[in-house]
């Protein structure tokens, strides 16, 4: 809590600078949720959960299209910025420096570096490559902190947008020997290339992501005390390619994803291949989206089939707007079915159901 009220006191402090500085601007949000977790793994949990979270956002104007933002929450590595109501006050909640970047933005160009947003929700590529056996329910969001450290570029090429971000997605530290990805290569770096166009009120957004020097990729578990990771393969290089496409209907805006991604090496005996399908639909306060994710393992011999379903549903409703800020409350359903078919023989499925209430106040 002192923590919390010495930056809110610094923001402060800034927000009264002379003009001669940057044109500072603060914001952000807090909220509180009550979901109950259930599901038919083993063993069965039935658990009520209380979290809060708060976000708090620094935006600088430097003048000539130059400019600093930054984002400051809890960095619990589990609950993507939520904090857990723990037994006997055991919550200790860290605010962090989550995202900040800075750079540059003009009609025709614009690049940025730092720590950078992700906004993996709308665009599950990410969540795809590091997670191949489970892409859903947004584990990098809940669980990378929904940022990145990397540097973006883009601007206009033709009728579209055509963006690069390079990104550091590990820093291991290895002997400088003659294997490939030692010495100074031995940190996981990617590239994620994509270009946005519009044909009609279509807009279309082909993308590759590749990770150039070798890295790890994970599998998810869903758990009654949060997310259980263990490495699914290391320090090789897999390729997720594919598109995201929307367009608006009747007052409603309609978007779909379809992603593919490849993990193969003969040196690391990987191999793999999976894929995200998508549908969302947004009207109003209404927000729904269907994913579906099947990926086939054979690195260790016979098939490992892993399929999943992923429903989530957010509806908003809005108690209070004004211009200095607004309170909300926003009932959410999450539904998550997993299943693991092992060399022919399925096995059972997995449910967890969350039902969800946010109470939210943005300001």
């Amino acid at each position: 809590m002192k923590k919390m009220l010495s930056l809110a006191a610094m923001f402060a402090a800034l927000s009264y600078a002379s003009p001669a500085f940057a044109d500072l601007n603060f914001g952000g949000d807090a909220s509180v949720r009550v979901r109950d977790w259930g599901g038919t793994s083993s063993p069965v949990t039935d658990n009520v959960v209380w979290q809060y979270r708060i976000r708090l956002n620094a935006a600088a104007d430097l003048g000539d299209g130059y400019f600093f933002k930054a984002m400051l929450t809890d960095e619990d590595p589990k609950g993507g910025g939520w904090q857990t109501v723990g037994y006997g006050n055991t919550e200790v909640y860290n605010l962090q420096v989550s995202q900040f970047y800075f750079g540059h933005n003009s009609s025709c160009d614009h690049y940025s570096i730092g720590r950078l947003p992700l906004n993996s929700a709308n665009n599950p590529v990410f969540d795809l490559t590091l997670y191949p056996t489970q892409p859903l329910n947004t584990p990098v969001a809940l669980l990378n902190l929904d940022r990145v450290y990397g540097a973006n570029i883009g601007g206009k090429v033709g009728p579209g947008d055509l963006n690069a971000t390079v990104v550091v997605l590990d820093n291991k530290v290895a002997g400088n020997t003659q294997n490939s990805g030692d010495g100074l290569l031995n940190d996981g770096y990617a590239l994620l290339g994509s270009y946005k166009f519009n044909i009609g009120n279509v807009t279309f957004e082909p993308e590759i992501l590749t990770v150039l020097t070798k890295s790890d990729v994970f599998q998810q578990v869903q758990s009654a005390d949060g997310n259980i990771l263990f490495p699914l393969h290391d320090a090789f290089r897999p390729v997720t390619y594919g598109a995201n496409v929307s367009v608006p209907v009747s007052g409603v805006k309609l978007s779909a994803s379809a992603l593919f991604t490849r993990g193969s090496s003969s040196a690391n005996s990987v191999d793999y291949f999976g894929d995200l399908f998508r549908i969302k639909a947004e009207s109003g306060p209404l927000t729904v989206w269907y994913d579906h994710n099947s990926t086939t393992d054979k690195s260790s011999g016979p098939s490992d089939v892993y399929t999943n379903n992923f429903v989530w549903a957010q509806y908003k409703i809005n108690v209070y707007q004004s211009a200095k800020g607004s309170f909300s409350v926003l009932p959410t359903v999450r539904y998550l079915s997993s299943k693991l078919s092992n060399a022919n023989v399925t096995l059972a499925d997995e449910h967890i159901l969350l039902p969800e209430l946010w109470a939210t106040v943005s300001f």
